[in-house]
């Protein structure tokens, strides 16, 4: 097959949905299938022939994305040469519109993957309000209704969005890890790296340090942990806005050594990372998998976490790990990792259950059956790359078709900033 993927965020920006394209890109290749990435400029990107790069306004709103700007020959161009026989989108704008464009004009099946809950992100454009979460919220169930396959990450998010009155056929089918790579990680390695004492407890945690992630509830759970206990260490791997207020929260409960902020990690120094942990601790609210629990897990990590979706799908309390409540305190929170820390035979029990847990989540499992979704896909929208391009008329047609569609879209998500509906009101569970 040939498959062309649209993202806005793509490496070297780290983040799960980057993550998830480059581990989807990389398995299909392994496959022997052809993949072109069309993605946004980004700081220290390396040039790859098959990635194209387009132009973009960089740190948007003081954030690390990239907004990419109007140059529709660019895509176009480079579409027809590749001439895929699907496009797979992960966003449902920017570039999301440029894959539904695309698909339209060279009469391909859209595969969209519905990552994010866009409307927990809106804090990153001027004027953030409740009208805005509605209309980030509708537009991208409007954009579900214009692909032909909507990709989930969890059963969760696959039963909001039908909540949400989405009627296009839905999959759930979580973002593939490279199991064996994590549960093959060198603890010791990484400790004595980052001047780690091998006795030590590590509590860690693996993100992008932002807002959205509830990581300020995490270190007021953790501070009163530091405090009573000076041979146990937060360490945090990834980096972010949030990385300064975190430590503010942390230094007044803490010494400067049981604060292990090490930055963004990626190949073998991830995998270590997670290795060096005893356990791990996560309370985002904003999640569509657990992406970083599974990686945890295939470490043998015991996992401390918040319900929410993507997580329950992974995390079963008093099986794996422990599972509070959405609406846990902080305090709950914290008994909950002493819990573990104060008693090893618990916490190696969730730690083989954890290993066991990961291999649903295993990359091979996962790629199969995407694969499986576009060759469905395919056969059921035949059609020949090797044929004629469409005429002059046609190219119009479906232009206006297409553009038309995308005003409708958002149109209705305009309305729905403005009147709150059962659809716009069914959140999060």
């Amino acid at each position: 097959m040939k498959i062309a993927l649209f993202t806005n965020t793509y490496l070297p920006h780290v983040g799960g949905v980057a993550r998830s394209v480059q581990t989807l890109a990389e398995a299909c290749r392994a496959r022997g299938h052809q993949v072109r990435v069309v993605a946004p400029e980004f700081e220290n990107a390396t040039p790859q022939p098959d990635v194209l790069r387009v132009p973009a306004i960089q740190h948007f709103h003081g954030s690390d994305f990239s907004v990419r700007l109007p140059v529709p020959n660019l895509i176009r161009d480079f579409m027809d040469d590749f001439r895929p026989d699907i496009i797979h989108s992960h966003h449902p704008f920017l570039l999301g519109d440029a894959a539904l464009r695309e698909s339209w004009k060279m009469r391909v099946p859209l595969v969209f993957t519905h990552h994010t809950l866009y409307e927990r992100y809106t804090h990153y454009i001027p004027l953030d309000s409740p009208a805005l979460q509605r209309f980030a919220l509708r537009l991208a169930c409007e954009y579900c209704e214009l692909c032909n396959q909507v990709i989930a990450p969890s059963e969760s998010i696959a039963r909001l969005l039908r909540e949400r009155g989405v009627s296009s056929p839905i999959t759930a089918i979580p973002t593939g890890i490279d199991t064996a790579f994590f549960a093959a990680g060198k603890g010791t390695r990484f400790r004595k790296r980052a001047g780690i004492p091998h006795d030590a407890q590590v509590i860690g945690h693996t993100g992008r340090l932002a807002r959205e992630k509830n990581l300020l509830f995490l270190a007021d759970a953790l501070a009163p942990l530091l405090a009573a206990d000076r041979n146990r260490i937060f360490l945090v791997v990834g980096d972010g806005d949030a990385r300064a207020e975190m430590l503010d929260h942390l230094r007044p409960h803490a010494t400067a050594d049981q604060l292990c902020f090490v930055g963004s990690q990626s190949g073998s120094d991830l995998a270590d990372a997670y290795a060096a942990m005893d356990c791990f601790a996560f309370a985002s609210q904003t999640e569509t998998q657990g992406l970083v629990l599974a990686e945890a897990m295939a470490a043998g990590k015991p996992v401390v976490a918040l319900d929410g979706p993507g997580v329950r799908e992974i995390l079963h309390d008093q099986q794996n790990g422990l599972l509070l409540d959405a609406h846990a305190s902080t305090h709950d929170f914290g008994k909950a990792l002493a819990r573990l820390l104060h008693d090893p035979a618990l916490s190696a029990s969730y730690s083989r259950a954890a290993r066991n847990s990961a291999a649903s989540y295993d990359r091979d499992h996962c790629i199969d059956r995407v694969l499986d979704c576009y060759a469905a896909l395919i056969e059921r929208h035949p059609h020949d790359p090797s044929a004629a391009d469409p005429g002059t008329w046609d190219r119009l047609l479906a232009g206006i078709s297409v553009e038309w569609s995308l005003l409708v879209e958002k149109m209705s998500a305009a309305a729905a900033a403005v009147s709150p509906s059962p659809a716009t009101e069914a959140h999060r569970d």
